[in-house]
C-alpha cells in the first residue's frame, strides 16, 4: 500500500499515468487558473490546492523526475520493511535506492526536486509558505484583464510573480549577536551579526521552482531566538535584571555586570529603588550596517536574604529600631 501521506500527482491534475506531456501542461494551466490566489483572494483551501497543483506539475513535467516518481513514489513508506528492497511479490527493483534517509513522502519529494527540506537541516524547520508579487498598478498579478486566456501559456503573466519559500531558523543569542553560518540543504547560509527575532534573511534562488519561467524564487529564513537566562530584548536595546541586597541599594555600591562583551563595573547610586533601570551606553545589540551598538538597560531588583546569621539579624533589628524613614507615610491619607 502507498504511504499514508503519499500524494498522487496524477490524480491531483485529473490524469492517469498514460498522460502525455501535452496533457500534463493543459491540465496544469486549467487548474492553475482555477486555484490561483489572485483568483481566490483569502481562500486558504484554494491556496493549498494551488500549491499541490504546482508541486505535481513540477514533478510530472520533468521527464527524469517523473520517471523516479513513477518508480519509487508510492513505495517510499515500505522501504526498510521485510524483504525490501525488491521484496517478495514486487516487480520493482529498489536496489541502490536508500529510502532510510526519508522520514516522510515530503522529504522524498524535496530530495527529488533538489530543494531544501530533503533531509535534516540543523536549526531550520521544513515549513513553507508562498507569496505572490504583483506589478504596481496591477493587483491581480496578471497583464490585461483579470481573466486572461490561460491556454496561451500565461504570456501576459507578471514575470516577477514567483513562489517564494519561508523557513524558520532558530539561533542562540550568541549566534545572533556574533553572526554564524547554518547549513541549509546542500549549502551554507551566512547569518549576519545582529539579527533579531522576526528578522528575515533572504537567500536568492533557493525557493520554489516557478513552473512558468522555470526559475526559482527566493528563500526567506525567519529568525527565532532561544531564550537566554540573563539577556532579553526591550525594543532595540538589551535588558537584564541585576539583583542587589538592601544594604547595597541603601548605601550605594559598585558591582560587576555581565554584558555581551564580558563583565563591566557599574556604580550603583545610594537610594536607588527596585525596578529602576540604569543604562550602559553602547553595550547592547549590534545596529544594522555597522552602525555601532544599542544600549544595555540594567533593571535593579532588590533581593532580601532568605536566611540571616545571628550577627546579621542583630544589625537588621538595630536598623529597624532606629530607622526614621517610613516609605508608607504618604499612604496615611489615601482613600477613595
Amino acid at each position: 500500500m502507498p504511504g499514508t501521506d503519499y500524494k498522487d500527482y496524477y490524480s491531483i491534475l485529473g490524469l492517469d499515468k498514460a498522460a502525455t506531456a501535452d496533457d500534463i501542461k493543459k491540465a496544469y494551466r486549467k487548474l492553475a487558473r482555477k486555484y490561483h490566489p489572485d483568483m481566490n483572494p483569502g481562500n486558504k483551501q484554494a491556496e493549498a490546492s494551488f500549491k499541490e497543483v504546482n508541486e505535481a506539475y513540477e514533478v510530472l513535467s520533468d521527464t527524469d523526475k517523473r520517471g523516479k516518481y513513477d518508480q519509487f513514489g508510492q513505495y517510499w513508506n515500505q522501504a526498510g520493511g521485510a524483504g525490501w528492497p525488491g521484496g517478495a511479490g514486487s516487480n520493482v527493483d529498489f536496489s541502490g535506492f536508500d529510502f532510510s534517509q526519508f522520514n516522510s513522502f515530503d522529504e522524498f519529494i524535496n530530495a527529488l526536486l533538489g530543494r531544501g527540506g530533503g533531509g535534516p537541516r540543523p536549526g531550520a524547520s521544513s515549513s513553507r509558505s508562498y507569496s505572490y508579487r504583483a506589478q504596481p498598478g496591477n493587483p491581480s498579478g496578471f497583464g490585461g484583464g483579470a481573466y486572461n486566456d490561460f491556454s496561451s501559456g500565461f504570456n501576459n503573466r507578471n514575470p516577477s510573480a514567483v513562489a517564494d519559500s519561508e523557513a524558520i531558523v532558530t539561533l542562540s543569542l550568541s549566534e545572533a549577536f556574533h553572526g554564524t553560518q547554518k547549513r541549509y540543504g546542500t549549502g551554507e547560509v551566512t547569518i549576519p551579526a545582529g539579527v533579531k527575532p522576526g528578522s528575515k534573511i533572504r537567500v536568492r534562488g533557493q525557493g520554489q521552482l516557478d513552473p512558468y519561467t522555470q526559475q526559482r524564487g527566493d528563500l526567506y529564513l525567519k529568525v527565532e531566538l532561544q531564550p537566554h537566562p540573563f539577556f532579553q530584548f526591550d525594543g532595540e536595546n538589551l535588558v537584564c535584571e541585576l539583583p542587589l541586597t538592601p544594604d547595597e541599594v541603601a548605601l550605594g555600591t559598585s558591582v560587576e555586570v555581565p554584558t555581551p562583551d564580558g563583565m563591566v563595573t557599574m556604580n550603583i547610586p545610594p537610594g536607588i529603588r527596585s525596578g529602576q533601570s540604569l543604562r550602559l551606553r553602547g553595550k547592547g545589540w549590534p545596529k544594522p550596517k555597522g552602525g555601532g551598538r544599542t544600549d544595555q538597560l540594567v533593571k535593579i531588583v532588590v533581593v532580601p536574604p532568605k536566611e540571616l546569621n545571628s550577627n546579621e539579624r542583630e544589625y537588621y533589628e538595630k536598623i529597624r529600631a532606629t530607622r526614621t524613614f517610613n516609605p508608607r507615610s504618604s499612604l496615611k491619607e489615601m482613600k477613595l
